[in-house]
C-alpha cells in the first residue's frame, strides 16, 4: 500500500505502522518526503520497539538520515537502538557530524559502539572524537564538514576544487572558506564572494582576512550564545587547545540548543528530571525519574513543616500569623528569583564569571535593603490596620524584610557557585531558592513571635 492508495482523511499515526508491517519502504519514502516534521514525530510516537528497528532497516540510509533530523533526538536515538547496527552505521553516516555526535553521545555505550564498529574506521575514528564532546560545549555543536585550503594555493585552485567536489559540498553548510597552515592552524577566512570575482591568478593568503574572531572547541552554550549576541556572524570557526582548526559552530546551531535548553530547564523545574521525557519511553523509566522529584519534594516540604511544627505553641497563641506566612514567603521568593534572573543573564552575556561572587552579593544586598525596606514596611503595615496590633505589623514587615535579603543573596550568588562546580544553574537554583526562603521565612516569622507572644495574643 502506498500513500496515493489511502482516503485523505486516514492519519498518518495509523498508516505508518500498516506500511511497516508490510515492508512497503516505498511507501514509507514517500511519506516522510511528504509530511511535515511534527506529523512525522506523532506517527514515530506511535510505533512500538519491533516497529521502531524495522523502520530504519527497511528504508534507504540516506532518507533515514532526513528522518532522524526531522525528529527529536530522543525519539532519534530511540530509532537507532531499535536498528540494526550495521543498518545504523549506514544512517549515521549519512548525518552532519554535529547530529552524529549528539545521538551517539546519548546512546547507551554498548550501543554505540556496535555502531562505531560497523563505519570505515576514519569515520568511527571521528564520530568518536566528537562524541567526547560535552553536548552544550562548541566542540559538541560544531560541524567538521568545512572548506579549508593551503595558504599557497591560488584562486584558481580552490575555484576547481569547488567545482570538482560539487556534489559533496551541496550538503555543507557553507558561508565561508577557511585558510590554513599545512599543520592545520587556521589563518584567516575568505569570502566566497572573494573567490568568485577576484584574480584567479592571486594567492588566497593575500585576500583572506587575516586573524579572524575564532572560540575555543570548550567554550561553553552560555558563552557562545552570548558571543552570537555580540557579534552578527552566521558561523565562528572553533580552534583546539594546539590551534588548530577543527570545526565551524553555525548561530542556527547555537540558537536551537539554546532554545532546547531552556526547555528542558522548564521540565526539570516541573520535575520532570531527564528533561528529554516523551510518553514512548519505557514506563518504568519515566515513572522513576518523576518518583525521584517527588521524593525529594517530600523531604525538602517536611524540613519546612518541622520548623512550623516546632512553633506549634506560638501559632496556636497568635492565630493570625498563619494568614500571613505564605505571603511572606511568596515575596521573598519573587525578590530571590529576580536576583537569579539576572545573575542567570550576566553569566550567559560573560558581564560575570564564577569568581565575582562577592561583588554580585554586594549589588544584590543593596537592592535587598531598599526593597526588603519598602515591601517589609508595606505588609507591616497592612498587617497593624488589619489585625489592629502594631507588635504583628513589626513580626510581620520585619520577617519579610529579613527574608528578603536571604533570598536576593542565594538568588544572586548560587548560580555562580552552581556554575563552578559544573552545575546547571537555571535547573538547579530555583528549588534550592525556594526551599532556603521558605525555611527561613517560617523561621523568622515564628521565632520573631516567640519573642514577643505576650504582646500578639
Amino acid at each position: 500500500m502506498t500513500p496515493q492508495d489511502t482516503s485523505p482523511d486516514q492519519r498518518l499515526e495509523d498508516l505508518l505502522p500498516r506500511l511497516v508491517s508490510e515492508n512497503d519502504a516505498a511507501g514509507i519514502e514517500q511519506l516522510i518526503e511528504k509530511h511535515s516534521t511534527g506529523e512525522l514525530a506523532r506517527a514515530v510516537g506511535r510505533l512500538d520497539d519491533e516497529e521502531r528497528g524495522k523502520l530504519i532497516d527497511l528504508i534507504d540510509a540516506e532518507v533515514a538520515a532526513d528522518l532522524l533530523e526531522q525528529l527529536p533526538v530522543v525519539q532519534a536515538v530511540q530509532l537507532l537502538e531499535e536498528a540494526e547496527p550495521d543498518q545504523a552505521a549506514a544512517v549515521v553516516d549519512e548525518l552532519p557530524s554535529d547530529l552524529q555526535a549528539d545521538l551517539l553521545a546519548d546512546l547507551d555505550d554498548e550501543d554505540a559502539e556496535a555502531i562505531l564498529s560497523h563505519m570505515l574506521p576514519a569515520e568511527a575514528l571521528a564520530a568518536r572524537q566528537l562524541k567526547a564532546y560535552a553536548d552544550d560545549e562548541a566542540g559538541g555543536l560544531m560541524v567538521t564538514e568545512l572548506l579549508r585550503y593551503p595558504e599557497q594555493w591560488t584562486v584558481h585552485e580552490v575555484v576547481a576544487d569547488l567545482q570538482a567536489g560539487a556534489d559533496e559540498y551541496r550538503d555543507y553548510q557553507i558561508q565561508y572558506a577557511y585558510v590554513c597552515t599545512q599543520q592545520g592552524q587556521l589563518l584567516g577566512v575568505l569570502r566566497l564572494r572573494d573567490l568568485l570575482l577576484g584574480d584567479r591568478s592571486r594567492v588566497i593568503r593575500d585576500i583572506m582576512i587575516p586573524n579572524p574572531l575564532s572560540v575555543s572547541d570548550h567554550l561553553r552554550l552560555d558563552e557562545l550564545h552570548g558571543f552570537f549576541q555580540q557579534h552578527h556572524f552566521l558561523g565562528v570557526p572553533v580552534i583546539s587547545d594546539d590551534g588548530l582548526l577543527v570545526g565551524v559552530v553555525q548561530r542556527a546551531d547555537v540558537d536551537q540548543a539554546w532554545i532546547e535548553r531552556q526547555d528542558r530547564s522548564m521540565l526539570r523545574r516541573q520535575g520532570i528530571v531527564s528533561g528529554e521525557e516523551i510518553r514512548s519511553m519505557p514506563l518504568w523509566e519515566r515513572a522513576s525519574g518523576r518518583l525521584s522529584w517527588l521524593s525529594l519534594n517530600i523531604v525538602l516540604n517536611l524540613m519546612a513543616a518541622s520548623i512550623i511544627s516546632h512553633f506549634e505553641a506560638t501559632l496556636a497563641a497568635a492565630i493570625a500569623l498563619t494568614a500571613f506566612l505564605p505571603i511572606i514567603s511568596d515575596m521573598s521568593g519573587c525578590s530571590g528569583n529576580q536576583s537569579v534572573a539576572v545573575s542567570i543573564r550576566e553569566l550567559m552575556l560573560g558581564i560575570v564569571n564564577t569568581k565575582d561572587v562577592f561583588q554580585v552579593w554586594l549589588k544584590e544586598i543593596s537592592i535587598g535593603l531598599i526593597n526588603g525596606l519598602a515591601v517589609g514596611a508595606l505588609l507591616g503595615a497592612i498587617a497593624w490596620f488589619w489585625k489592629g496590633n502594631m507588635v504583628l505589623g513589626m513580626v510581620v514587615g520585619g520577617a519579610l524584610f529579613l527574608n528578603t535579603l536571604v533570598a536576593v543573596s542565594i538568588g544572586g550568588i548560587v548560580p555562580l557557585i552552581l556554575r563552578r562546580l559544573g552545575r546547571d544553574p537555571a535547573v538547579a537554583s530555583g528549588p534550592l531558592l525556594t526551599t532556603v526562603t521558605d525555611m527561613c521565612g517560617f523561621f523568622l516569622v515564628l521565632s520573631l513571635a516567640s519573642q514577643f507572644i505576650d504582646y500578639l495574643k
